[in-house]
């Protein structure tokens, strides 16, 4: 009997080549800046920096200035992450064995003679650790790039809990400054759950808001009322969350009493009371209030005398933080 044909493999379609955008490497660096580059200069000069040039950012055009600037009269906008001295110390050394800083930190001038960075707050301190007296720069003149921390910061990966506290820290200077509706600041937001998750970490640092995360993901959008507003609305989800997330833990306490270990309890848990598994649709949102009340519900109920041990080791997904 002949052995049949092998399958031909289905070539991939090969990605159109993008059409070319933005500057010229000449147009980038033209004689003359623009006057409000120009006053920004001046400042930097005042501030006891050195300008070495300006230029047009070759993808959207946009106006910066490349200066040096003193170590002391820049930090990091206080919406950050905290620091991790581990990474600090491998900047740090990386820095010293390579006798040579290559990485410009993103600025702006935030006041008199003062500047903050939303995207170099590691390198920054690497640098103070080494003695420093000068980090170069990419001084930008638009001060609202320094709320763009989560879109600018790739420094160093974010896990949730980072980001969460990050946007929570922004949303509550953001409300005080500028209280727009929160829908607004989808950028500097990146995404709503994230609002909810860091009204948790406030409350409590070690939340496992990793587990929860996708399920916000699937239950919440950004709120059309001011920021103000919202924020309240977001406290009452936290407490809400921080509600369900106790029961979980119960929960999870009576498999361990029942002798099961491992990582994925939580997880294992969350699976059984989640109600979106399988009855919302890719791209649907969920209500909230409805699913976590579901949640809740059913976690109460949850039963650990009736887990099986295979049930468990199947388990996985996200481990207890």
């Amino acid at each position: 009997m002949a052995e049949p044909a092998p399958k031909k493999r289905a070539r991939k379609r090969a990605k159109a080549a993008p059409e070319p955008r933005g500057l010229t490497p000449k147009q980038s660096a033209p004689a003359d800046m623009p006057v409000a580059l120009r006053h920004l200069a001046e400042k930097v000069e005042e501030d006891g920096g050195a300008v070495v040039g300006g230029y047009r950012e070759p993808l959207g055009g946009q106006w910066q200035l490349l200066a040096a600037l003193p170590v002391d009269k820049v930090s990091p906008t206080p919406y950050q992450r905290d620091l991790s001295e581990t990474h600090v110390a491998r900047l740090a050394d990386a820095m010293e064995r390579l006798g040579r800083y290559m990485d410009p930190v993103i600025a702006v001038r935030s006041g008199e003679a003062q500047y903050w960075t939303p995207n170099g707050n590691h390198r920054l301190a690497a640098l103070r650790s080494l003695g420093a007296r000068t980090v170069m720069a990419l001084v930008v003149p638009e001060p609202e790039v320094a709320h763009r921390i989560l879109v600018l910061n790739c420094e160093k990966a974010h896990n949730v809990r980072e980001r969460a506290l990050e946007v929570i820290r922004l949303a509550d200077a953001l409300a005080e400054l500028d209280d727009r509706a929160e829908k607004s600041y989808e950028t500097e937001f990146e995404e709503p759950a994230l609002l909810t998750l860091g009204c948790c970490y406030k409350k409590n640092g070690r939340f496992s808001g990793g587990a929860y995360h996708p399920v916000l993901k699937r239950c919440e959008a950004f709120l059309g009322s001011k920021l103000s507003h919202s924020l309240a609305i977001r406290r009452q989800r936290a407490e809400q969350l921080m509600e369900l997330d106790a029961a979980v833990v119960e929960a999870v306490n009576g498999l361990k009493a029942r002798g099961f270990e491992s990582p994925y309890l939580k997880a294992f848990v969350l699976a059984r009371i989640n109600p979106l598994r399988f009855t919302l649709k890719r791209g649907e949102k969920a209500d909230f209030d409805e699913t976590i009340a579901k949640m809740l519900s059913a976690v109460k109920k949850f039963d650990a005398g009736k887990v099986k041990a295979d049930q468990v080791a199947r388990a996985g997904g996200v481990a207890e933080e």
